[in-house]
């Protein structure tokens, strides 16, 4: 899988793809991630990025011509399926389901970086962004965004995490939020670890797990528990006892 990421900040990129399991990967030659400077691609003295906004307010937009640029400098190593994904609390949202079709699908993603008042939508148009969003709120730019995508993305191909099951586990595979976790000291400061995961008892901690990951997300994310009520992923009485216990155990 290769990433490229059109930025004005390539550094954020290059350091984040560079560490951990990113980092590990690139060097395996799992994944290829290749920052463009979109300054580079900006013409005269003060290669001039960004503009003022048409019709008036607050903010400085990306320009079109320097952004299409970029893209065609990038376009010329496309090869395979390349999805062109560029970031905007505009856009819909990132989710996991969305990680798994990237992963499964395309062979290159182009992530394009907004910042300032946004990118003029002309070229997100014309060089056929889809326009994603992290969530329902507002950060300086789309490097948190890209660098968020390209980690949930890279998790999913095969080599790259040393254990798959445990991507294959977290929250949001199936609509339900994880079980917490515990490890050693088994009693710190007062607090100890719920007795069940020190009995060897497999189905009495798989059980466990299971009643925590209903508790968890009825308590935290009764949205998702609809939609694993919905999707048949858990029965009513499921659903009726994870209501029950986010009750009586709050988070």
């Amino acid at each position: 899988m290769r990433f490229d990421v059109i930025s004005l900040f390539p550094d954020l990129v290059e350091i984040h793809a560079s560490t951990g399991i990113l980092g590990r990967a690139r060097e395996a030659g799992l994944l290829q991630v290749r920052a463009i400077d979109l300054r580079e691609h900006a013409l005269g003295r003060y290669r001039q990025v960004d503009d003022e906004v048409f019709g008036g307010g607050p903010g400085m937009v990306l320009k079109p011509d320097v952004v299409a640029r970029a893209v065609s400098w990038a376009e010329k190593e496309e090869s395979g399926i390349c999805r062109r994904i560029c970031f905007s609390p505009a856009g819909h949202p990132l989710t996991q389901e969305m990680l798994r079709e990237l992963a499964r699908d395309a062979d290159a993603l182009m992530l394009l970086c907004g910042r300032y008042e946004g990118i003029d939508q002309r070229v997100v148009e014309a060089c056929a962004f889809e326009e994603v969003s992290l969530g329902d709120y507002v950060v300086s730019g789309g490097e948190i965004g890209a660098m968020a995508l390209i980690e949930g993305v890279s998790r999913l191909l095969p080599g790259v995490m040393g254990n798959q099951d445990s991507a294959e586990e977290e929250s949001f595979t199936v609509p339900l939020l994880e079980a917490p976790c515990y490890t050693r000291p088994a009693v710190w400061e007062g607090h100890s670890v719920p007795p069940v995961l020190l009995s060897g008892n497999h189905a009495a901690i798989a059980r466990w797990r299971r009643e925590e990951s209903l508790r968890r997300t009825a308590a935290n994310r009764p949205d998702l528990l609809r939609r694993a009520l919905e999707e048949r992923v858990i029965s009513e009485v499921e659903a009726e006892m994870a209501v029950d216990l986010s009750a009586i155990i709050p988070r």
